[in-house]
Order: structure tokens, then C-alpha cells, then sequence
């Protein structure tokens, strides 16, 4: 079941993964996409990495099984993983087969997605309690955070079932943590500024969030300007990452999840919050093809974890796809939007960038339709695009560039 908050479009009606984002699922990556993104990025830049987040038994690790179909260690005590997991999964997207099938492409390449799952936060890392906090450290540099918060009731295994305060404790655990790196940031560049104007936008973009992080606030949730938020991206605050939830739900939520998961998009205040059972994705992702569609039909759980997870991550962060197809290989390629022209060529190498013409567009439905790159051309239905061109999801282009 498709839930929404008020205002939002409905999803698709009979899955068990409840997703409050207002996301269709669909066979290939492609829904009502936010017309700019909120989290003001460097040029080129893409968000591809996400940092799993949470407390212990939470699901962190069960829920990268089953993203990544990997082997990672999930066991019901605390402090099961003190090592980052990192894993890689190829976003599904049944637009790239159709075109690799059009065009007999003898190597496809999909999109992908990097995970890294950490050790679980205890209330009071901060002060040395669990782990303490230091691990943090291994999803720093990670693009986006996804906070993995426990509603599932199990009397077997450790910890709180109440998924709002989960958020809390582990909300201020990376507030405390961002805190004692902005408060030492911020010394630094006091003393080194005096006399160098240039730097006091970082100072004041600094000192606004040692304001903030002291009074608890999460950064996500400050009121700070775009350029503020650009200027502390160099710092790698965990808070000034963009963010989404999975709520992990036991069998009988999955089917009623809407109370379990309103008042968690409450408390992100607009960020995508997903439901779904960790533990049975888990299992299906370990299964083959045919046997894990039989078990998610079976289960109603639809597409399984990882194109609901990318729908979220997609539509949150303001990422779309364009394609390459020929011969020799069709590829998906993730950009963010409002990229020009050159800056998706940039995707495929920095000479195509450097050295842009054009960029042959064709719409990827339309290019099935026609068969080919020929007819489709002789049909008229290539564009040529220059410079000031900003592709959209789904454009299949070839690029003509000189260097």
C-alpha cells in the first residue's frame, strides 16, 4: 500500500512498501521529479553514495543485504558491524535493456548506487558510550544519509520499537558529533581570517551552524541559506547531507503502515520516508530471479527493496538518467537536474565537456518506436542541441565534440 502525505500525488495501489514521497513505481526510474533540487551541489557533482545510520538492531545490515544482495554481518546484539560495509547496486531500469535489446549492444552498463553501512549509534555516543562516535567517520565523505529506524516488535532481540524516538537519539548523536568538528572548524578559520575578507562567508556559515548543532537542531533542518549550505559542504557535516528514512516494519505493519510512518515524515519535515521489512528483502535479494519475483508476489511486496529505495533517492535528490545506445555498448548515466548539455557529456569524460559541440537528443520512447538511429534520423525526430540544452530523464544522446 502507497501512502501519501496531504497535497501529494498517490503512488501505485497494492504494494506493501509504503513510500511518503508521492512516487509511481514503475518499471524504469521515472516519476514526478521536483523542479530544483534543495541541496545546492558543486557543478558535475552526483549523488551516488549513501550512509546507512541508525541504532543497533535497527536493520542497517539486513537492509544492505538487501539493496546489495551482499553478505554483510547482521545479528541481533549490538555492535554487530564496527567496519564500514561498502557495497555497489546497478539501478533497475528496464528502459536501458529495451535499448541494448534495439540496439544489440554487446555490453550494457547500468547506473549504480554505493552503499556503506556503519556500526549502530547508542544514546550518548557522543560521550563515549557504545563505539562512541569516531566511526562516523567512515560515511563522512558519503553523499546522502539514509536513517534506518526500527518499528518492528520482536521480544528477541534488543532495543525501542518507536521509530520517532530512534530518530531523535540518533539526531542528536549527529548533531553532538557535527558540533565538536564546526565548534574546531570554526577556531581555526577565526584565527587564520583576520585580515583575509574572502574567508568570512565560511566563518559566518560556520558560526551559524555551531548555533544551530548547539541547541540540537540538525542542519537539515536550520534555516540556512543555499550559499550557507554550500559554503559548510567542505567540512562534511553529516546534518548538511540530504536525507531519507527506511522505516523497518514487522509482517503485520507492512499491510497498515500509515500510522507507523506519518509521524516519522513529520519529523523530517518533507524528506522521503519508506516502509518496509528489511528482514524478508533480505532473504528475497539472496534468492535468483525467478524464485525472489515468486517470493516478493507472493509476500505482496512488489519490486522489492532496491527500485523503491531508488525511486526515494532519485526524487529526493533531484537525479535523472539519460542513455547511450550502439553496438558496442548502452549505458544509463545518472546526472543532477538542471545540468546543461555539456555537463552530462562531462559524465561520459571530461574531453567531451572541454571540447562540446552538440548533442544528438532523441527521446528514449521515441527512438524504441522508430527502431534505430537511422530511421529515426531520417524520420527527423533527432534534435540537435547546443550548450544551453538541459537534458530530462529518459533523453538518449550522442555527443559530438573536437579537442
Amino acid at each position: 500500500m502507497n501512502t501519501r502525505l496531504p497535497g501529494q500525488p498517490s503512488g501505485s495501489a497494492g504494494s506493501a512498501v509504503a513510500c511518503w514521497s508521492g512516487l509511481v513505481s514503475r518499471p524504469y526510474v521515472e516519476w514526478p521529479f521536483p523542479t530544483q533540487c534543495r541541496w545546492p551541489v558543486p557543478p558535475g557533482d552526483v549523488v551516488e553514495r549513501f550512509g546507512f545510520v541508525g541504532l543497533p538492531n535497527a536493520g542497517k545490515s539486513s537492509l544492505y543485504n538487501a539493496l546489495a544482495g551482499g553478505g554483510a554481518l547482521a545479528a541481533p546484539y549490538a555492535f554487530a558491524t564496527t567496519d564500514p560495509n561498502i557495497g555497489v547496486a546497478r539501478v533497475p531500469d528496464g528502459r536501458l535493456g529495451r535499448l541494448a535489446e534495439m540496439s544489440r549492444s554487446q555490453k550494457v552498463v547500468p547506473a549504480t548506487v554505493q552503499f556503506a553501512d556503519i556500526g549502530g549509534l547508542v544514546e550518548g555516543a557522543a560521550q563515549g558510550e557504545g563505539l562512541g562516535n569516531k566511526f562516523l567517520a567512515g560515511i563522512r565523505e558519503v553523499d546522502a544519509i539514509v536513517f534506518v529506524l526500527r518499528a518492528f516488535r520482536d521480544g528477541d532481540v534488543p532495543g525501542d520499537s518507536d521509530p520517532v524516538a530512534n530518530l531523535g537519539i540518533v539526531e542528536v548523536e549527529l548533531a553532538l558529533s557535527d558540533l565538536d568538528t564546526a565548534e574546531r572548524q570554526l577556531d581555526k578559520l577565526q584565527r587564520a581570517s583576520k585580515g583575509d575578507p574572502s574567508m568570512k562567508p565560511t566563518v559566518a556559515a560556520l558560526a551559524d551552524a555551531v548555533d544551530l548543532l548547539g541547541a540540537g537542531v540538525p542542519l537539515y533542518r536550520g534555516n540556512l541559506s543555499d550559499d550557507a549550505r554550500a559554503e559548510l559542504q567542505q567540512f562534511f557535516l553529516l546534518t548538511n547531507k540530504p536525507v531519507l528514512a527506511i522505516v523497518n516494519l514487522d509482517e503485520e505493519q507492512v499491510a497498515e503502515p500509515d500510522q507507523v510512518l506519518a509521524p516519522v515524515a513529520e519529523q523530517l519535515e518533507g524528506a522521503d520516508v519508506i516502509g518496509m521489512c528489511v528482514q524478508l528483502e533480505a532473504e528475497a535479494a539472496l534468492l535468483d530471479e525467478a524464485d525472489r519475483v515468486e517470493m516478493l508476489d507472493g509476500l505482496g511486496l512488489g519490486e522489492g527493496a532496491l527500485p523503491r529505495f531508488v525511486q526515494a533517492a532519485y526524487h529526493q535528490l533531484g537525479l535523472r538518467t539519460f542513455f547511450t545506445t550502439g553496438e558496442k555498448e548502452s549505458r544509463a548515466w545518472t546526472f543532477r537536474a538542471g545540468s546543461s548539455a555539456p555537463e552530462c557529456a562531462g559524465r561520459i569524460h571530461t574531453d567531451f565537456q572541454r571540447g562540446f559541440i552538440r548533442a544528438e537528443t532523441i527521446r528514449w520512447d521515441t527512438l524504441l518506436e522508430q527502431g534505430s538511429w537511422t530511421v529515426a534520423r531520417e524520420a527527423g525526430l533527432v534534435r540537435s542541441e547546443g550548450k544551453d540544452y538541459h537534458p530530462v530523464d529518459g533523453d538518449v544522446m550522442e555527443f559530438r565534440f573536437n579537442v
